[in-house]
């Protein structure tokens, strides 16, 4: 809203031309959804208890049954924190801004269905299955169709470490592009089970997408980087941004001891955004790198459900996602998420030595 209030007054007044700089609008977003974030948490936990939206905790985790009764559903908090800033330092009549917001509250919806039928049956039960996978299915085929019905976007998908190497998946780009978002929005569901743990790595990924993403839409470092350039696609760093300063904001609260939990509200609506980010900028293999440790957490539920059904009751690990394995070794819960916050930095820069290395 700044930018399209004041950015057109810079030919009178030069001052207002800092207004047109994506790196200026994007600090300026960081900082605003961090403060509005860390001002209302409060409120928003005291609303939440009032509302008795209290976390239940599988009886199979005895470690976390002190956590029960920790306010959920605080992905709202970010994701209102995101939009508000969004609002105030983006460029609001850029399309890409728009579907992003269509599938961080798309997704966000379904969570959140997901979260009240669980507090309405006072029980660990959500939705079905098949209703929440058809409910992000049907987010992701129209995120998908949005992006592929511009003129600009290319179903050419880029294979990371090799500047040569791409392949035109065609029709077939479309249904991929899905499977990234719901892969990644639900991969990031089965990562929070820990105090921080989904929004660190959550943090880090959106950081490296921010800065691939204001390259893709840079004709001249897209051109020196060989990244495949689109118009348009940098005003999205701003929502980046944006969205970083309201998942530092959500871990002021989400830190161990968290005070609240974001829900599958929080975790399912950044896990497919962080996929249609994947997909804006053209780094879609990058995804798995970056978000290394949500693919890691998600093969080893697979691995664990798949060994138990084919040897009639034998274990991998001794508790699925990987994170209650470590628990379970009585590790403790600070020391877990610090190393796996230091798994994914060290990602996240590899993911990053792609735009040298190739």
């Amino acid at each position: 809203m700044f930018y399209n209030l004041l950015a057109p007054l810079a030919s009178q007044w030069p001052a207002f031309n800092v207004f047109r700089y994506i790196s200026f609008r994007s600090m300026a977003a960081l900082i605003t959804a961090l403060m509005i974030a860390i001002v209302i948490g409060p409120y928003c936990i005291k609303k939440l208890r009032q509302l008795k939206c209290g976390q239940y905790i599988n009886e199979d985790v005895k470690l976390h049954q002190n956590k029960a009764g920790t306010p959920t559903m605080g992905g709202i908090l970010l994701i209102f924190a995101l939009f508000v800033s969004v609002i105030l330092w983006a460029d609001v009549t850029n399309r890409y801004i728009w579907q992003c917001f269509l599938v961080l509250i798309g997704f966000g919806a379904i969570g959140m269905w997901d979260d009240l039928t669980k507090l309405l049956h006072h029980k660990n039960k959500g939705i079905s299955p098949k209703a929440k996978l058809l409910g992000q299915l049907v987010i992701a085929f129209i995120g998908m169709w949005l992006l592929m019905h511009n003129p600009t976007y290319s179903s050419r998908l880029y294979i990371p470490f090799f500047k040569d190497i791409s392949f035109d998946l065609g029709y077939f780009y479309l249904p991929f592009g899905m499977f990234i978002m719901v892969a990644a929005s639900n991969a990031v569901n089965l990562t929070d089970g820990m105090d921080g743990l989904a929004i660190g790595p959550s943090i880090v990924a959106a950081i490296v997408f921010s800065i691939f993403i204001y390259i893709t839409g840079n004709v001249r470092f897209s051109g020196y980087l060989l990244v495949p350039y689109m118009p348009g696609v940098g005003e999205v760093t701003v929502f980046c941004s944006a969205f970083i300063g309201a998942g530092l904001g959500f871990l002021w609260f989400n830190a161990y001891p968290a005070q609240i939990f974001m829900g599958d509200v929080g975790s399912l609506s950044i896990g497919g955004l962080l996929g249609y980010l994947a997909l804006l900028c053209k780094q879609e293999l990058i995804l798995g790198v970056v978000g290394g440790l949500f693919v890691i957490e998600t093969l080893s539920v697979i691995l664990q459900v798949s060994y138990f059904k084919w040897t009639g009751g034998k274990r991998i690990f001794r508790m699925a996602p990987l994170h209650h394995h470590f628990q379970e070794k009585n590790i403790p819960e600070s020391k877990i998420i610090i190393r796996f916050w230091i798994a994914s930095i060290l990602l996240g820069l590899v993911a990053l030595s792609v735009l040298k290395l190739r």
